[in-house]
């Protein structure tokens, strides 16, 4: 029936365009396809659907981006000044304060970002701080940018393992330079009390890369048996201050909530749970109250006592469960009201 109707309107075709009208028709009829309007339809929903999904998928690789923009700054910092390094005994310091303004303007632009308690942070001397520990920690890369502008300090830090594994080469070699220049260490508990005892400041998350992955929007604390950060503090009888961020699983979340990333990080200690999100949320961290050295607290104790005072920052500053929405409408809230 199609070729007599096909074999009909070319026969009645009396120009070219309406020719090639009936070869379009007699084509689509042939080729199954129907109405070209229906499956471009069918196309514009899915790009409807699933455009926001790759979006938040792809805006956490934004954060990746200002990590390498802040290596290759570091390294054209570095070959700038190679004659003076001879002769400079604090060559990074202006790599420092620069990279810090740069991050805490992103801070202050994308998130809002606030700082309570920053009195609390020595002007000079040790200090250890503890922390909770988001998806993507981009919370604390904004609070050592504050102790860098407001205090003059840098903040050393605790990283885990994996981010020193990283292959030479290009990328290698680059994370190299900013963990140098930044003072992060991955962690023995000699080289913390050391560079306590010298007199720095020392950030650490005992829940780490598993806090990380696996903590979610009710934001549970998992430390499990690590204790070690409290022996560190005892060692170089340093005071310990507990930091929180309200909204931070808002602004990242992690899937590593789903078995199979849970199984493979706790079989094969690899961190690959994928992460989405970057939305622009509201961002306060609450430093608080110091925690001074007790000759006669053991480990086990501190290590708890610290543990429910970071959990008492959430109680106080978090809504639980986060809610994006609401996260994201506290952008708008002029002055924070304390509870």
């Amino acid at each position: 029936m199609s070729e007599v109707v096909n074999q009909s309107c070319l026969a009645g075709a009396e120009d070219t365009i309406s020719f090639l009208v009936c070869v379009l028709h007699a084509c689509e009829e042939w080729a199954g396809l129907g109405q070209v309007e229906d499956y471009l339809s069918v196309l514009e929903y899915l790009l409807w659907v699933f455009t926001p999904l790759a979006v938040v998928f792809i805006l956490p690789f934004l954060i990746v981006i200002l990590l390498y923009l802040s290596i290759l700054f570091l390294h054209v910092y570095k070959r700038k000044n190679q004659l003076r390094e001879a002769y400079c005994n604090n060559l990074w310091d202006g790599a420092r304060k620069t990279l810090a303004t740069l991050w805490d303007g992103h801070g202050a632009i994308w998130h809002g970002y606030e700082i309570h308690g920053m009195e609390k942070i020595p002007a000079q001397g040790a200090a250890l701080i503890v922390y909770y520990h988001g998806a993507i920690p981009i919370d604390y890369y904004y609070f050592l940018a504050n102790v860098i502008i407001q205090k003059g300090r840098t903040c050393h830090s605790v990283a885990d393992h994996f981010l020193f594994k990283i292959p030479e080469g290009v990328s290698g070699a680059g994370f190299k330079l900013l963990l140098e220049v930044f003072s992060v260490m991955h962690g023995p508990q000699e080289e913390c009390v050391q560079a306590l005892r010298n007199g720095h400041l020392l950030g650490i998350s005992p829940g780490g890369v598993r806090e990380a992955l696996f903590s979610d929007e009710t934001y549970p604390l998992l430390w499990g048996k690590r204790r070690g950060f409290a022996q560190v503090a005892i060692d170089s009888q340093v005071t310990i201050i507990p930091m929180f961020t309200q909204n931070l699983r808002e602004g990242f979340r992690s899937l590593g909530t789903l078995r199979f990333f849970r199984w493979l990080y706790e079989r094969f200690r690899l961190p690959v749970a994928p992460v989405y999100g970057g939305f622009p949320v509201k961002f306060r961290t609450f430093l608080g109250d110091p925690i001074p050295y007790d000759p006669d607290i053991t480990a086990n104790e501190l290590a708890e006592k610290v543990k429910q005072s970071v959990q008492g920052l959430i109680d106080k500053h978090q809504q639980i469960p986060g809610n994006i929405l609401r996260a994201l409408l506290e952008r708008f809230h002029s002055k924070y009201k304390d509870k």
